[in-house]
């Protein structure tokens, strides 16, 4: 309902809410914004020089980064509208328009906390898990980036992804201002295995389209199947973070058990106590065996140093072993 206010009280009552308005702006697309977190209104649009060769800057490298509950992850609401972010390792791809933001928001924080940089190959989304990584590809021309997805938006119900200016110019959108795209998200295990190297655009092995039925998958699976090359059969667990194949590398080894449950519950300890490596569990049955390893690292001192964090913060007496 309308509230008339008058007097010096009420202006300053209005300068308050507008800078709060600005102080909560977020990401945007021209010629209107499209905020990471909130509603936003203005102009937006490229830096005055573009950096020469800007469009050929290289994807970011992927990287397993654990998945916090809380913080950006938690559920919030924007515009009357309530957003459930995802806060688990699941698959996902959508298609729909995705737009960009640029100078106007240059160093500001992020929903992550991080400071947005329009060079940086990075994106906003309403729901996915921050951090994670995706892979954006231009649906006209097959043109694709991977991108880290690190802030909220947009809001905009016609819109999926809101992109920084650096990787809307590597996939041709920045005249155009938006285009429509395929957005899918690169797993844990996609990341683990490198198989987000060898996907052919477009192609995804057990994507779930479904955000709903994506959840549901992360809670209710039972693991994955054994591999038909002799490797260990991995053994899920109950957050649906260790699913992983005996990918090549160094492992961290912490235990070996002959019962479930006491791999379980040594599981439970590590993500309690040392959860910066829950997302890099992985269980293995060998033989009579249930095998608690971490990994994979690309070098042997890589996973020497986990093993001797391991070593001071569990009291354990961890191996390193080589996958090949």
């Amino acid at each position: 309902m309308p509230v008339s206010v008058h007097g010096p009280r009420a202006l300053v009552s209005s300068l308050l809410i507008a800078a709060l308005g600005l102080v909560l702006a977020g990401c945007a697309t021209p010629p209107m914004s499209a905020t990471p977190g909130r509603p936003s209104g203005g102009q937006d649009g490229p830096p005055s020089q573009t950096p020469a060769n800007l469009a050929d800057t290289p994807d970011p490298e992927p990287r397993i980064e654990p998945i916090k509950r809380g913080g950006p992850n938690k559920r919030y609401s924007v515009l009357g509208r309530s957003y459930e972010p995802v806060a688990f390792d699941v698959p996902w791809k959508e298609r729909g328009i995705a737009s960009w933001y640029g100078q106007k928001f240059q160093g500001r924080r992020t929903a992550s906390g991080e400071l947005f940089s329009l060079y940086g190959l990075t994106a906003a989304h309403p729901t996915l898990p921050i951090p994670s990584y995706a892979r954006v590809r231009h649906v006209a021309t097959g043109k694709e980036v991977i991108v880290r997805v690190n802030d909220r938006g947009p809001f905009h119900s016609s819109r999926v992804m809101d992109l920084s200016y650096a990787a809307a110019l590597k996939l041709g959108i920045v005249n155009a201002g938006s285009a429509e795209v395929e957005v899918e998200r690169l797993t844990f295990e996609d990341i683990r295995t490198g198989a987000w190297r060898k996907r052919v655009p477009g192609a995804v092995d057990g994507a779930v389209d479904d955000p709903i039925m994506a959840l549901a998958a992360a809670s209710n699976s039972g693991g994955v199947p054994a591999s038909s090359t002799g490797s260990p059969d991995p053994v899920s667990e109950s957050t649906g973070r260790a699913y992983t194949s005996a990918a090549q590398g160094y492992w961290v080894q912490l235990a070996a058990f002959s019962q479930r449950d006491g791999v379980e519950k040594l599981q439970q300890r590590v993500t309690a106590e040392l959860a910066s490596l829950t997302p890099l569990l992985a269980v293995f049955k060998e033989a009579a065996l249930f095998r608690l390893q971490v990994g994979p690292y690309e070098s042997h001192q890589q996973a020497q140093s986990v093993a001797q964090a391991v070593r001071e913060a569990l009291d354990l007496n961890p191996m390193v072993i080589e996958r090949r």
